[in-house]
Parts: C-alpha cells; structure tokens; sequence
C-alpha cells in the first residue's frame, strides 16, 4: 500500500477551485484590502514588493521572489508602503467569498488586473477556500504569517504560467488551479523543513530516522488496531526504545499522537462524507461502533451524531465535493 504522509493528507481539505486567482501588476501608490476571511491567502511577487500590514498591527516586507502566506480571516492589507493608506492612491479588493459578494464566476480565475500594464510591482495572489475540518489540523501548525523565497526563476515561470491564463484560453482555469496548488505545497513544505522546533510534531517525526517508518504505516493505515509493540516494529527497535525516542521528538507518547489523529480523521468523515459511524470507526481504527462514540465523546465532548448534526449545514454550502 502506498504510503500517506500527513501534510498531504491535510492538503486534501484545500483546493484553488472556486478561490480567488489574480495576476496583479501595479505602479504606486497602491493598496490591496484582503476582505475575503480566506482560510489561507498566498501572495507570490514576481517584480518589486511591497509591506503586508496585519490584523494584529505587525508589518512584513515581502520582495521579489518572496511568496507570503497569510492564515487570518480578519482583513489585512498589502501595500506599496504603510503611508499609502492615508493618501491619495489606487485600491483594490478581494472579497469574493463574501456573502454580499458582486463577483461573477468569471471573476475567480486567471485575472490580469492593476493600474499599469508594465507596472513595477507584479504578483499572484490566491485566496484558499477550505472546506470540512481536515485542514484545520493543518491551520493550527501555522504562524500568521509565514515568508519563502522562491527565488527569480521560479518567478519568470509563474509570471509567464499567469499571463497566459489571463488570455483565458482554453484550459487557463485549471491551469491557475493547478499552480496554486503547487505553489502552496511547495511553500509549506519548505517552510516546514526549515522551521526547526516550529514545526508540527507529525512533521517533524517523518525526518526522524527512527519514528519516520512508523509514522508512515500509521498514517497509511489508520484503520488497523495499532499498538505501540506494532509501531515499534515497523521502526526495527524495541518498544522501550520507540515510546521513549516518540515521547522525546513529538511531545507526546504514541498513543496519544494515535488517539488525536483518529478523532481528527473522524470528525473530517463526520463532517465531509456520509459514512456510517460504524463505517467510520471502522476506517480509524476502532473495533465498532460503540467503542469509538466513547472515545469521541470523551475526547470531543459530544457524541459522533451531535457532531455531524452541528456541522450539517456548513456541509450544505459546499459549491464542490471534497477531492475534486
């Protein structure tokens, strides 16, 4: 079976259908207002730069080659330099998630917009819409803002991918989709590969030589009744060795990082598809039905049919199928 790492696995609830897609070219005096309360909103800059101004008041420069994700539903800025906002200059908005939104489908991929063709400042910007719970495990392991230098080729390459999808020639939805995406992954796992002791555990694992074979059969079959004596010989060591070597590097013993995965894959199920609760305990790991809505409750506080039943008519909204 093939394996699943985690940060793909929390990827899955993330796609750039149906999100914001925009190639930005600028001449300042200019600002950007973020109004959409995205899950995630990535800005690339493909020429120049400019000052993202943050919700809580702190400033980030982001210049060529730079790629910025920003994890906030509160509205936040990018600017050519923080004084612009008190003169006179050219505004932008994004909030086509909004519920009073004015935005037209054709309005959510491969735009080329700004107030100067051969502008200073160009970027692509991508605004994440995400769905169901999978990705907030995902949300939680991230700062509010994080910044990777891409470097100028992989810029020329972006820029040269966003002026053909502006054509809207056939395909260019799709192929706006598709480079965000990867530029999101790419993003996040450099980040992650260069955060140290800021990163989540799980990642962090999976660069252990010891716990990364464990780490991989688990999260490759979270369905089978693992034990620390199982994971423990995936690693090639004794049980002793593992559970302390796991405690030491995740922070917590196995069968709690186990325990935590289950119920955050079982609320995803619960929230995003129609399984069953005996189908669904069945997929991570609990022997039946009753076993798992105990240990649900008892570590989420409500039972498997509470949880679904409040999460219903978020689930109603979804314009697209998880996966898609």
């Amino acid at each position: 079976m093939a394996s699943v790492d985690p940060l793909s696995a929390l990827l899955s609830g993330i796609r750039a259908e149906g999100s914001v897609v925009s190639h930005a070219v600028l001449e300042a005096p200019w600002s950007i207002r973020f109004a959409d309360g995205a899950a995630l909103t990535m800005v690339s800059v493909l020429r120049g730069g400019g000052i993202l101004l943050l919700p809580d008041g702190a400033e980030q420069a982001v210049g060529v080659g730079d790629t910025a994700i920003v994890r906030s539903a509160d509205t936040f800025h990018l600017v050519d330099q923080p004084a612009t906002l008190d003169r006179p200059h050219v505004e932008y908005e994004i909030a086509c998630f909004a519920a009073d939104a004015e935005c037209t489908a054709q309005d959510l991929g491969g735009i080329r917009w700004g107030n100067e063709p051969d502008g200073a400042t160009a970027l692509i910007v991508g605004a994440y819409r995400a769905w169901g719970h999978r990705h907030e495990r995902l949300l939680r392991a991230l700062p509010p803002v994080l910044v990777i230098n891409e470097g100028t080729e992989v810029c020329a390459w972006l820029e040269t991918a966003a002026a053909d999808a502006a054509l809207r020639s056939a395909g260019s939805q799709a192929l706006m989709d598709r480079l965000l995406d990867w530029a999101l992954v790419c993003t996040l796992r450099t980040w992650f590969d260069r955060a140290d002791s800021e990163a989540p555990d799980w990642y962090r694992g999976l660069a252990d030589p010891v716990l990364a074979p464990a780490l991989e059969a688990f999260h490759a079959r979270p369905s089978k009744g693992w034990t620390v004596e199982a994971l423990a010989t995936e690693s090639g060591v004794s049980r002793a060795l593992f559970a302390k070597r796991f405690t030491q590097v995740m922070g917590s013993p196995p069968l709690t990082y186990l325990t935590e995965c289950r119920m955050d894959e079982a609320e995803a199920l619960l929230s995003d598809t129609d399984s069953s609760i005996a189908l669904i305990a069945k997929s991570v790991g609990y022997a039946d039905a009753f076993g798992f809505s105990a240990a649900f409750k008892r570590h989420r506080g409500v039972s498997p049919s509470a949880f679904r039943a409040a999460t219903a008519p978020e689930r109603a909204l979804r314009p697209f199928p998880l996966g898609s």
